[in-house]
């Protein structure tokens, strides 16, 4: 299989067959973000041939394993979304050449990889099998998305998110607990709550930011430009976003990033959740919390 660099993958994509199409990120503009540092370039297309040959040693595998398959593909890359529906289309119809079983097809997806296609496109592709996407909307706080360069704001969230709503492909939420900054978190949380209660996703996955030298972040940290919120004030602040969340939707913490890592289902969970987090805030210090931070080296 051709991987180029660490390949990243949401917690709940574990049993998908993952597929390289894409390697690096069109934008690789959000200061915080140091996933892509290890690749020579900023982005790439993996030649269609690789594509070919990954999906054929696939294939030989799964022969060899008694026929075992799988019924969903994880297009790997920060965001492959971006490509053109026609080579989407070209990817899904090789998927389904090699792999018959597969029944949808997932991706990292940003909210601008959406725009560029029409409603009869994104309606096409569903019905191809795309569907499951994950989109690290990160907040809906616009004061916080401006200063992190993610390229767009939250009415841009809604808008192409109820056109994903329309076309029947089903979407994931990453949030990024302290995005906001200090003294802003549970405003960020409020605000974020506000544009999901307009949409539909599965799931609300919250990570919390951690902050490398080789971010843009902490450069601007160190100019004195954002201060980074407590660690126990990124707990009250998912507190806030659950409390304020007023959809169906699975809220999960469940990635290196969380120090307590806990999921459920809203409305049903949410005493339940808030009461975990009130535990945490209440018999967990400041400085317990911090040596989890530093020891995350890398997510």
């Amino acid at each position: 299989m051709h991987y180029t660099g660490t390949i990243w993958r949401p917690p709940y994509e574990a049993d998908s067959l993952l597929l390289e199409v894409t390697a690096g990120c069109t934008h690789h503009r959000c200061k915080f973000c140091t996933l892509y540092s290890d690749l020579p370039f900023p982005f790439r297309l993996s030649p269609m041939e690789d594509v070919e040959s990954d999906l054929r040693e696939a294939r030989s595998a799964f022969q060899r394993w008694g026929g075992r398959s799988v019924d969903r593909v994880f297009l790997t890359g920060a965001n492959p979304f971006v490509l053109s529906y026609e080579k989407l289309k070209a990817i899904a119809e090789r998927i389904g050449e090699h792999l018959p079983r597969v029944k949808t097809i997932g991706a990292f997806a940003r909210i601008t990889d959406i725009a560029p296609k029409t409603d009869q496109e994104l309606a096409a592709l569903g019905a191809m099998g795309y569907d499951g996407l994950t989109i690290g909307v990160e907040t809906g706080d616009d004061e916080a998305l401006g200063f992190m360069n993610k390229g767009y704001a939250s009415a841009d969230i809604i808008r192409q998110c109820q056109r994903l709503d329309a076309a029947g492909i089903h979407y994931n939420f990453f949030y990024l607990v302290s995005i906001s900054g200090a003294g802003r978190g549970e405003l960020g949380a409020r605000l974020t709550a506000e544009v999901c209660n307009q949409l539909h996703p599965t799931l609300i996955g919250a990570n919390m930011l951690t902050i490398y030298p080789d971010s843009e972040l902490f450069a601007e940290i160190q100019r004195g430009n954002w201060q980074e919120e407590s660690e126990l004030e990124k707990y009250r602040e998912m507190r806030t976003l659950i409390e304020n969340l007023q959809i169906p939707v699975i809220f999960a913490a469940m990635g290196a990033s969380n120090a307590y890592q806990f999921h459920g289902k809203l409305p049903r969970d949410r005493k339940k959740l808030l009461a975990f987090l009130d535990k945490i805030i209440g018999n967990t210090s400041e400085a317990e919390l911090q040596r989890y931070r530093k020891s995350v080296h890398h997510l």
